[in-house]
């Protein structure tokens, strides 16, 4: 307490100084003044922190600045519309939703599209023929060709069953060679033209449903369908057969493999006719399948086949007395694992063409069909076909090839493929044709060379002895180039 009282004295006086100073000790009137000076240099220092906190004009305008960009920018943002005068950050904050826009859209459109898959292919060949493989004598040039455009959509589910549906449209223009020999094999299976022979119409490229067709695929384990390892499958609609049978992975397309109809698809069906599908190789009809995997990567399988034939394939008569297939295939693993396909078929077309060309009867036959690799870029595969009732013009047929990966001279896309083939003349063809006999022979060589994922190019080579299974005929040599593009 003694402390505080010269401050309380001091805090007394201070108001009466100077003029009690003259009245008070001269050591006190001293701490006072010291005391008045101090607390005169903090004023002052406090009038300078005063000044030095005031904000400056630059200071006011820029936070003035500041104020009207964050103005400018609030009303950039409410319009959609883009100005060159805005701010940066204002243009890239509406790219960036423009773009979360564009992505939802994509999102939406995706999952409205999912299930859905599409094609398109364009295939163009050129054909040249030997002198004597033409009836003139004179050799032969045509070009033809083919526009294929397929689309597969969700068909609807029920539970774990599952529909689809597909339609597949073709054009073209050009039958291909005109003047050759008659011969059992066709050395251009690409070929498309509105019309056939004389009625064809050559200048007309108009598009044709060719296959529209529902598939319901029903698994028989409570799985759902892409795990089930059994299940149905049944088809039904204007369906191409040999999507369904005699199927073979090594020789099946006549767009990317051989060229010649007969290694296309079984002789005796095709070439031969004895399918009874119509003249653009399609039909009416319906499938049933059973497809069981439960010992996968090995299985098998069995289906069934009614089909219209005749004219009823053309939907100007009746299914009566249909073409009717039924088929057994197995997937297996030999040499040391590899895969292979192995089937087993039999038919019966009620209204096939007799080989005189205008008589109909019923025809049947049996056939298989091969395909197995040997090697990581080696596929062997075979059929045969054999006529047991009817009167075809050729009742056997042999077929053998190979196809070799381009990955043994480093073109992995590449593919080069060597097929013969062996077609014997019925007995009844060769009784209403005195020259014939035997059976015609063929053999063909093509290298697919793939320029892009989207375009390959094949030379082609095809050797025909014996057309027709006539001996008196010269040997026909064909050649060929096939411009593929795939999308």
């Amino acid at each position: 307490m003694r402390r505080l009282k010269p401050l309380v004295l001091a805090l007394g006086l201070a108001g009466g100084l100077p003029a009690a100073a003259a009245e008070l000790p001269a050591e006190i009137a001293q701490a006072l003044q010291q005391m008045q000076a101090r607390l005169n240099r903090l004023e002052a220092r406090n009038a300078e922190l005063e000044r030095q906190l005031a904000p400056a004009p630059a200071l006011e305008d820029r936070v003035k600045q500041l104020e009207a960009a964050n103005a400018k920018m609030e009303e950039s943002l409410t319009s959609e519309r883009l100005s060159q005068d805005e701010p940066e950050i204002a243009t890239r904050l509406k790219a960036v939703e423009f773009q979360a826009l564009g992505m939802q859209k994509q999102a939406r459109m995706v999952e409205s599209l999912e299930g859905i898959a599409a094609g398109v292919s364009f295939t163009t060949l050129a054909q040249r023929a030997s002198s004597g493989a033409t009836t003139t004598g004179d050799s032969e040039s045509q070009l033809s060709w083919r526009g294929d455009a397929q689309v597969s959509l969700p068909g609807g589910s029920l539970g774990t069953t599952e529909g689809s549906l597909f339609f597949h449209f073709r054009m073209g223009q050009g039958e291909g060679l005109a003047t050759l020999n008659p011969m059992f094999s066709v050395p251009n299976a690409t070929a498309f033209q509105l019309g056939a022979g004389t009625d064809a119409l050559a200048d007309d490229a108009s598009p044709i449903l060719a296959q529209a067709w529902y598939q319901l695929s029903v698994p028989l384990d409570d799985r759902p369908l892409d795990t089930s390892r059994q299940h149905l499958e049944v088809n039904f609609g204007k369906i191409d057969p040999f999507l369904f049978f005699d199927q073979n992975a090594a020789a099946d397309d006549e767009t990317v493999r051989f060229m010649n109809l007969t290694f296309v698809h079984n002789p005796l069906l095709d070439a031969g006719g004895a399918a009874g599908v119509d003249a653009y190789g399609f039909t009416p009809g319906v499938r049933l399948a059973y497809v069981n995997d439960t010992q996968a990567p090995l299985g098998w399988g069995a289906s069934l086949g009614v089909f219209g034939s005749g004219s009823g394939a053309a939907f100007s008569d009746s299914l009566k007395q249909p073409f009717v297939i039924a088929q057994l295939e197995t997937s297996q693993r030999f040499f040391g694992g590899l895969s292979g396909t192995y089937r087993v078929y039999a038919w019966r077309n009620g209204r096939a063409l007799h080989h005189d060309g205008v008589t109909l009867e019923a025809q049947s036959g049996w056939g298989v069909s091969a395909d197995q690799r040997v090697g990581d870029g080696i596929t062997l595969w075979g059929r045969y076909g054999q006529g047991a009732q009817g009167n075809p013009a050729f009742d056997r047929a042999l077929t053998l090839g190979a196809e070799f990966s381009g990955n043994y001279w480093n073109r992995g896309g590449d593919g080069l493929g060597v097929g013969v083939g062996w077609l014997a003349a019925s007995d009844s063809y060769k009784t209403a044709n005195p020259g014939v006999s035997g059976a015609e022979q063929l053999a063909e060589l093509y290298y697919r060379w793939r320029v892009n994922p989207q375009f390959e190019l094949s030379p082609d080579y095809q050797f025909i002895r014996r057309a027709g299974s006539d001996g008196g005929v010269d040997d026909a040599h064909i050649l060929g180039l096939r411009a593929q593009l795939t999308f």
